[in-house]
């Protein structure tokens, strides 16, 4: 895999600009973008990036974080706090995303999107108010282990840490969660599912693969 250098703007800027070129796969008028990896590689600073990129385009754009939809603290502690396989395996709510996000956004749905279902802090729900894409809007879902569970993405990009940069980059509190990535990469390979995948090692100098077709 050979990676070329780039900056994060533009990064956005190509990554959005080929993304506004696309037609949804499953011929409805949304566009669903992955943005993946693990919460030390901050996809969520790439997915606003990507999304100011394309509503300069013009496009109307719905930023989901996947940290809004943890399932209970009774459900994600059931075998302890720090648990690696509970989080690849059932931190998530998985139904939910596909029910309230990715279900609505497929063609003939209705474009009403829950953009967050679960507050972690006081583990209640959000109650936030459905949110409506209008057709030919772009959905940008971020998070860690998005590739492993055959979301619609029509464009996806994996955010890469070496071992090495995720230990460092990780916080002490959370470096339980390791094993868990390290059985992500093994199980899913994400940079071979991903569309682009963006060397973060170096936060201030990032590389790609480039998109399909050199993109």
């Amino acid at each position: 895999m050979r990676f070329e250098a780039i900056t994060w703007e533009r990064l956005a800027e190509t990554f959005a600009g080929y993304a506004d070129g696309l037609k949804p796969s499953d011929g409805g008028p949304w566009l669903k973008v992955g943005v993946d990896g693990a919460p030390a590689a901050r996809t969520g600073e790439l997915a606003e990036r990507v999304a100011q990129e394309l509503r300069i385009r013009g496009r109307a754009v719905l930023v989901v974080s996947t940290e809004g939809f943890l399932r209970p603290a009774s459900l994600r502690y059931e075998y302890g706090k720090q648990d690696p396989d509970s989080y690849v395996d059932s931190w998530f709510d998985t139904g939910a995303l596909w029910r309230e996000v990715l279900g609505p956004l497929e063609a003939g749905g209705s474009g009403r999107v829950l953009p967050d279902l679960w507050d972690p802090v006081t583990d209640r729900a959000t109650r936030s108010p459905y949110q409506h894409l209008p057709e030919g809007g772009v959905l940008v879902m971020h998070g860690p282990l998005l590739l492993g569970h055959w979301f619609p993405f029509d464009l996806s990009l994996h955010l890469r840490l070496s071992p090495g940069a995720l230990r460092r980059r990780t916080e002490e509190s959370e470096r339980w969660t390791l094993p868990a990535f390290a059985r992500y990469e093994e199980e899913v390979e994400p940079a071979g599912r991903a569309d682009a995948v963006v060397r973060a090692d170096d936060p201030l100098h990032p590389a790609w693969t480039g998109l399909p077709g050199g993109g």
